[in-house]
């Protein structure tokens, strides 16, 4: 039996690549987030009934793939309330409405709920301690996720870039052309994660719990190796063939923001492989064929 998907921040740099990895014989509604407000309880009921109502009607089996959030990272220090709204009242709507109607519910969460200082790749298990309002506000999504639904799945990414909208390629390809140095923090660790792959997987697992599969409720899922920011901005700049040495190192410390940042935060495969589901690539071969494909940037 075929998907039915709705997918809530639809027009987002996530959620339009769930829409385009989507199976072409099923049925896809990706509103945006003003057109489903995930904030809003009557507007979470009344989309989450219909979906599924229309769904069954058409002999599809419904999924709601979660792609809605706040992620100005460094705005949530000052506008927590708001980015709680978002990252963990809406998601906790999604789940208890999907739970009255019966469909499963996967929900995307980050690297930022951990405090960021292991020495080896994050599991799912491991203790969390967020140190930013957007790592907070992300956890208290993950957490109201779960305990509504027992048929919810969270799944962590992190430093994702796509197509759509501003990410870390897109600025590093215009800086390019606009300074002939760039310095770039090389003291944070993590993954980068090519959005088209990471929708890839979601709507792998969609496939997977639709048809009764119950992988482990929280799993993580980015692109596969580790590199630096800086090591991240040199491999753009070579795919974009110019000069990676025209971007130097520096340290987080004279880089200051408002919120902080992770300085180790790799989340380990291991739980989504034990799922069945395939690995997304290594970055520097997503990298490499998102640049070739002028997908990005």
């Amino acid at each position: 039996m075929a998907l039915a998907l709705l997918v809530p921040g639809g027009r987002g740099q996530l959620g339009r690549d769930v829409v385009a990895a989507a199976p072409v014989d099923g049925l896809v509604h990706a509103p945006s987030s003003v057109e489903l407000d995930i904030t809003d309880a009557r507007v979470v009921s009344d989309a989450v009934a219909a979906f599924a109502a229309n769904a069954r009607d058409a002999g599809l089996r419904p999924v709601v793939v979660n792609c809605a959030a706040y992620t100005a990272v460094d705005a949530a220090e000052a506008d927590e309330e708001r980015a709680l709204a978002v990252n963990a009242t809406g998601p906790g709507l999604l789940a208890e409405h999907c739970r009255a109607h019966d469909v499963p519910l996967l929900h995307v969460s980050t690297d930022y709920v951990f405090p960021g200082d292991a020495a080896r790749p994050y599991e799912p298990s491991d203790e969390t301690g967020p140190r930013s309002a957007y790592g907070r506000t992300k956890l208290a999504g993950e957490r109201r996720v779960v305990e509504a639904w027992d048929r919810s799945w969270v799944v962590r990414t992190a430093w994702v870039y796509g197509a759509h909208g501003p990410n870390f390629v897109k600025t590093m390809a215009r800086l390019a052309g606009e300074r002939e140095t760039l310095t770039v923090v090389d003291d944070q660790v993590g993954s980068p994660t090519w959005s088209l792959d990471l929708a890839r997987g979601l709507v792998a697992l969609a496939g997977s719990v639709a048809a009764g599969g119950s992988p482990a409720r929280v799993l993580h899922a980015t692109g596969g190796g580790e590199t630096t920011w800086c090591g991240f901005a040199r491999a753009v700049f070579a795919e974009l063939g110019l000069d990676p040495e025209r971007v130097r190192p520096c340290a987080t410390e004279d880089f200051p923001r408002p919120a902080p940042r992770p300085a180790y935060s790799v989340l380990s495969g291991k739980s989504w492989e034990e799922a069945g589901l395939p690995p997304l690539r290594p970055w520097q071969e997503a990298l490499s064929v998102a640049v070739a494909t002028k997908a990005v940037p």
